[in-house]
């Protein structure tokens, strides 16, 4: 008997222990209804929280198989998937899938069911988008909202990429074979970018690579994260300036 394919979660947090037992109850329910179909990995990367995120997921790890890397400083999300993507570089199968999220449950993690059957439609990577028809943001300031508009615009413009929605979402699904020729080609980690914007240079990377991206809606609901978010909204937009800047030399 065949050993059914691997599902690799990297996940990285900051400073996430009020949200880990929802997040670790989730990956759970989760694990239970693919019992058969995949085996699941989850890597936690602890990006220098200085909470007890770390000892939190080892509490309601359950019967996750779960592993936690940590930087001992704060690198920056794209740090944290690099360090994730590095870590799966020599697990890897042909038949294996990676998965990204965020760490403090806006990622609708039962969207993620949607996204496993859209790949038997051939594609490579399967984006959970909150601006497709279905999708919707809510329990969101009106001015973010806005802003995440005018920098999707922005970004979308200034690389040239047409046809897709969502731009920065954490939340994708990829396969193996897609995620090995990114690294062929940019290194394990893949990512040169440490902050938010790093989701941006990943989907400009892989349109690079040629693969092929389907997206499927999602609603992104503030209200399940606990605490505030970690993203500084102008911070990012200067970030997603240097990706461009940055493409030029991509090949």
């Amino acid at each position: 008997m065949l050993a059914a394919p691997r599902l690799f979660f990297i996940i990285p947090v900051l400073n996430e222990s009020p949200n880990i037992p929802r997040l670790m109850s989730h990956l759970e329910e989760l694990r239970a209804s693919l019992d058969g179909q995949f085996e699941c990995r989850i890597l936690f990367v602890d990006d220098g929280s200085t909470d007890d995120t770390s000892g939190q997921i080892m509490r309601h790890r359950g019967s996750l198989s779960v592993e936690v890397l940590k930087h001992q400083s704060n690198r920056g999300p794209g740090a944290a998937f690099g360090t994730g993507f590095a870590q799966v570089h020599s697990l890897l199968n042909e038949s294996d899938w990676v998965v990204t999220l965020e760490g403090d449950n806006t990622s609708r993690i039962q969207t993620l069911r949607q996204m496993l059957v859209r790949r038997l439609e051939g594609f490579d990577v399967v984006l959970a988008s909150p601006y497709a028809y279905g999708g919707g943001i809510s329990h969101t300031s009106l001015l973010r909202i806005l802003l995440s508009h005018i920098a999707n615009t922005l970004v979308k413009e200034l690389l040239g990429i047409r046809g897709i929605l969502t731009m920065s979402s954490f939340f994708r699904l990829y396969n193996a074979p897609i995620v090995k020729r990114l690294q062929d080609r940019y290194g394990p980690t893949i990512l040169e970018s440490a902050g938010f914007e790093s989701m941006v240079e990943l989907l400009a990377k892989l349109i690079r690579v040629q693969a092929t991206i389907s997206e499927v809606a999602m609603p992104l609901d503030g209200s399940q994260r606990l605490g505030k978010s970690k993203m500084k909204l102008m911070r990012t937009i200067r970030g997603y300036l240097r990706v461009f800047w940055l493409s030029r030399k991509w090949t």
